[in-house]
């Protein structure tokens, strides 16, 4: 199914030319670690190599299914320390995480992470907590197989009771604040990745990351051609002919 196939919400969030990864794709993706792929990102020379992935500041606090999360962003802005807002948008959220789910088409229901922009006042962000127990069972009912916040979450026993839904944020909060959510479909920023709805997520324990659009269907294939040199590098190091070199290099020539 392609963007213009989309259908409620979604349909006009996603570039014209959006086309889905098919299910066995995706599986393959979810078979490597993300590192790796980031890896293989860098061969294709499409974007800045410090470009594209969180920092320290988000950091994997549950894990779902498999060795990685690999799903769609539905984005959206979400703010719980302002006392003075009032959005809750959260059914148009809902609706937006189904439609990805189904954009696939019945035969290929996607993945969908859900990426929540804070958009509180920074000085007050190690006090925002945007999802807990409810909001992400909701979630997890759409459709998303992951929560990516530069915010805070909470309820986290529930969360790993679950089994099947990846947590990424700044860290705990308690208390839920004053928690509001608007701007469906917006980009977003998550401590300094750049995502949009319909952007390709790869994440696991190491981090976040995005896979560019037009390299999301080689990425695999090159992820397995680099994991290929990097095992005979480690054949090389692990040899008993790796001090061999050091001799060369100490061995007087006068």
């Amino acid at each position: 199914m392609t963007a213009s196939a989309a259908e409620g919400p979604l349909a006009q969030l996603l570039p014209k030319d959006w086309t889905p990864l098919t299910k066995e794709q995706l599986e393959q993706l979810s078979t490597i670690d993300s590192p790796s792929i980031a890896n293989a990102i860098e061969t294709f020379k499409v974007i800045p190599r410090v470009q594209g992935y969180v920092g320290t500041g988000v950091r994997n606090l549950a894990k779902g299914k498999g060795k990685a999360m690999v799903a769609y962003a539905v984005t959206v802005r979400g703010d719980s320390t302002s006392e003075y807002k009032t959005e809750r948008q959260h059914p148009r959220l809902y609706a937006a995480i189904h439609s990805m789910h189904q954009a696939g088409g019945p035969e290929n229901p996607l993945p969908v992470a859900v990426v929540i922009d804070d958009d509180g006042d920074p000085s007050r962000l190690d006090w925002a907590s945007h999802v807990g127990e409810i909001m992400a069972t909701t979630f997890r009912r759409c459709g998303a197989v992951g929560i990516i916040t530069d915010g805070g979450v909470r309820d986290i026993d529930e969360i790993r009771e679950m089994g099947d839904l990846w947590y990424f944020a700044r860290g705990l909060v308690v208390a839920h604040g004053r928690p509001t959510i608007y701007d469906i479909g917006v980009p977003a920023n998550i401590n300094g990745m750049y995502v949009r709805t319909g952007d390709l997520i790869h994440a696991d324990e190491n981090g976040v990351i995005v896979i560019p659009r037009e390299i999301a269907d080689k990425i695999y294939q090159a992820t397995v051609d680099f994991k290929a040199m990097e095992d005979e590098m480690l054949k090389q190091i692990k040899s008993p002919d790796f001090f061999k070199q050091f001799e060369e290099l100490s061995t007087y020539k006068g």
